[in-house]
């Protein structure tokens, strides 16, 4: 096993993070549809420092009987109809994804993936919500686990929107490709592993054995 992949294995107790950005036709994931979904997996060099990897998206057919909220889709600038978008069906968008992720959890001997997000809890829902509309098994995320970079941004940066947030950590963001699942995805990416890696740069990974731990701080740590 490869020093940089063992890293990646022990950095987040076992767990793969997957970038991943939907747009949809509205906010219900139980109703509205799925019209895009990207995921960019990540790798950890041989510095220790996470990037960006494989990426992978569709555009995806809306479901039969999806809501489709006009005020969505001014919103994304999407035209779920028009045949030029190459769409597919939820359950194929979802396997393409699905296989890209085993993928990357194995080659990075990983127990499993975790999905991280810029308001995570709305690409995750969606996502669930589509695996029981297809009735697709092994999904290889955690079933209610993420990482949510509005949340780490607002941390580190003091901005919850993504395209502040990129702008204080120096990736450029344009507006006008926004509302792009690859677009947001790519930038999410780049954004959280700036994140992990500067929290990484002072001093926060990986973390003092035990031995070199104040008393009380060792005590913490053992009981996780």
């Amino acid at each position: 096993m490869s020093e940089s992949r063992s890293s990646m294995a022990l950095r987040f107790r076992g767990f793969l993070p997957v970038v991943v950005d939907v747009e949809t036709g509205g906010f219900n994931a139980n109703t509205d549809a799925l019209l895009e979904v990207a995921a960019v997996t990540l790798e950890m060099d041989h510095e220790g420092l996470l990037r960006p990897a494989e990426r992978v998206h569709y555009h995806v057919d809306p479901f039969d009987g999806a809501n489709l909220e006009q005020a969505a889709l001014d919103f994304t600038g999407i035209d779920p109809h028009n045949p030029l978008r190459g769409a597919v069906p939820e359950e194929m968008a979802l396997r393409g994804v699905f296989e890209a992720v085993r993928k990357s959890v194995k080659a990075n001997h990983c127990k499993r993936a975790i999905l991280v997000g810029h308001n995570a809890f709305f690409d995750h829902d969606f996502m669930k919500a589509a695996v029981l509309r297809t009735d697709l098994k092994r999904d290889p995320f955690h079933p209610f686990s993420c990482f949510d970079t509005a949340t780490m941004a607002g941390l580190v940066f003091g901005q919850t929107v993504l395209a502040k947030a990129c702008e204080m950590a120096g990736i450029p963001f344009n507006q006008n490709e926004a509302h792009s699942a690859l677009y947001d995805a790519t930038r999410t990416a780049e954004l959280f592993c700036t994140m992990v890696n500067r929290w990484r740069g002072m001093g926060g990974w990986p973390p003092p054995p035990p031995s070199e731990m104040p008393p009380t701080l060792a005590r913490k740590t053992s009981d996780f």
